[in-house]
């Protein structure tokens, strides 16, 4: 199966870069994972495996720590829980498109926490939780952003890793080709 390998952490320079993302290609296929392809610089991998999502998980991990020396957080996806991500979006088309992110995790999330972040008024910045992810809203014009990654993985104690919507939709059809 065909499967989304979202990186969180990575970072143009210091521990946590990724040199070239046609190394990380390299070393995941010696590795025995199949048509990997890698989008952007960021840490976006899509694969072929038959691996479970935590075994995947840990294995990506290991591999890009042990070779590359940067310590990231991995997030698996499949086509079909982005599918209902950008299907479930509940931003319509009243808001600018290019400011609507879905942040992913593969952690559990308790209800109670969720409805927290949902009372918490972050003036024009919008939350928002669906079925595979949660949702931003983070206009242009704010000036302070409250939402983020940071906020969430403190308030919902869990490792998240954002991308715009716009950039789903690209992994969606990535993985339907």
């Amino acid at each position: 199966m065909k499967v989304l390998v979202l990186l969180r952490g990575v970072t143009p320079v210091g521990k946590n870069k990724i040199p070239k993302m046609s190394y990380l290609c390299q070393i995941l296929l010696e590795a025995g994972f199949i048509n990997v392809k890698t989008h952007i610089q960021s840490g976006n991998i899509i694969l072929q495996t038959y691996m479970n999502h935590i075994q995947l998980a840990k294995i990506v991990h290991d591999i890009i720590l042990e070779k590359i020396g940067a310590d990231l957080s991995v997030i698996i996806k499949t086509i079909d829980q982005l599918i209902i991500a950008i299907e479930e979006n509940p931003f319509d088309e009243s808001y600018d498109f290019s400011r609507i992110h879905l942040v992913f995790t593969n952690d559990e999330i308790e209800t109670n926490k969720i409805n927290i972040v949902k009372n918490t008024l972050f003036e024009d910045e919008i939350f928002m939780n669906g079925k595979e992810c949660l949702y931003m809203y983070l206009p242009k014009d704010a000036i302070k952003k409250k939402l983020n990654n940071n906020y969430l993985e403190k308030k919902l104690n869990i490792v998240t890793t954002t991308r715009k919507l716009n950039v789903i939709m690209r992994f969606r059809k990535m993985l339907q080709d």
